[in-house]
Formats: C-alpha cells, structure tokens, sequence
C-alpha cells in the first residue's frame, strides 16, 4: 500500500486534535475503541452519506487508528486523486470483475499491519443485500470484521464487535447484519 496522512508525523498529531475537538463540539461520542490489532477488515455501515468520510477519519484520528479504504475509483481521478490515496483510499473500479479480493489478501498477506475499511453496502444508496468481497477478504485473508458503525441519531460512533468469518457466508452474513439492526445512518430511506 501507499505512504498517507496516517503516516505523515505531525499532520497526523494535528488531526488528531482537530478531529478530538470537532466531535466534542459536534455532540459525537466514541463507544469502545478500535482493535489494537495489526491486522482486520474494518465495515462501515450503514454508508448511506457523504458525511460518513469526514467523520469515519476524525473518528480515525481519534483513536490513532490506522486505516486503508475502498472507494469508488471516479474519486481518485482528476486533481483530487492524489488527495484521495493520500487520505488512504484504494481505487475500486466495480465495473470490471479483476480479482479484486484476491488482491487483497495477497496485500494482508505481504504486509505485518493493514486495517482495511470496506462500505458493505458498496454505495450510499439502499441496497436490499450487501456485497461480499469484505468477508472473503477477510477468510482469504485469515483475519477478522471489525464491525464499525455512525449512529446519527444518537451521534455516537465506534466498533460494535470483532467477527471472526466462520467460512459459511449464508450463516455469517444474516449474523453480521444482525448486529447493525439498531443502527441508523444519516439518510435512513437508504438503509
């Protein structure tokens, strides 16, 4: 993967205050942190606003989490597309079935750390199933689902549990999904 603002020393430092501050003043709470591990699959959801980016990274920054994030791939052309890998996105052309799974399990498996933020959802629209490709990263990989969530009514936002894939996605998806029941996004109509 790529050097981002999660490796820049004193950009970092300076989010991190910034970020801390802008939830207090914004009304948000963290509930629990993010696993202290190297390596995990991170899911967001519901994704259903762009507001989820800004504060899914001040979140980040607040907990000195480290994190990777797939995005759609029209984000990273133009002038902003050096910003957008800077913030630590990967580009994901869904137009084109390129193994993109097993690229990145062949990265999990190159690397000592790498967090991994995937939207399950795949868009801020609603969708009646969610994609698969985090959890056979996740199995490919070996590792774990960080279950992550914004809850705006409530504005708090943290990590609901740690899901190890039991290998059985029609057990483990309805489960996965289970813990997100109580949980509304910004725009609800989407979820």
């Amino acid at each position: 993967m790529h050097y981002t603002i999660f490796d820049t020393p004193v950009v970092r430092t300076l989010c991190r205050w910034f970020s801390v501050a802008t939830l207090r003043l914004l009304g948000w709470r963290l509930e629990g942190d993010f696993p202290r591990l190297q390596k995990y699959v991170l899911i967001g959801a519901p994704h259903t606003s762009n507001w989820d980016f800004p504060l899914t990274l001040m979140f980040c920054f607040a907990t000195r989490a480290r994190i990777y994030w797939m995005g759609k791939h029209t984000l990273f052309s133009g002038p902003f597309g050096p910003l957008m890998r800077w913030l630590g996105g990967v580009a994901v052309d869904r137009r084109q079935n390129n193994s993109l799974v097993e690229q990145m399990v062949a990265e999990f498996r190159q690397r000592d750390a790498l967090v991994l933020a995937v939207p399950p959802e795949g868009t801020r629209g609603r969708v009646t199933e969610w994609k698969s490709g985090f959890y056979y990263i996740a199995q490919g990989a070996g590792v774990p689902i960080a279950l992550a969530y914004l809850d705006y009514p409530n504005k708090r936002g943290g990590i609901l549990a740690l899901y190890q894939p039991g290998g059985d996605i029609a057990v483990d998806m309805p489960q996965i999904r289970t813990f997100y029941r109580d949980i509304t996004g910004k725009h609800p109509r989407n979820q």
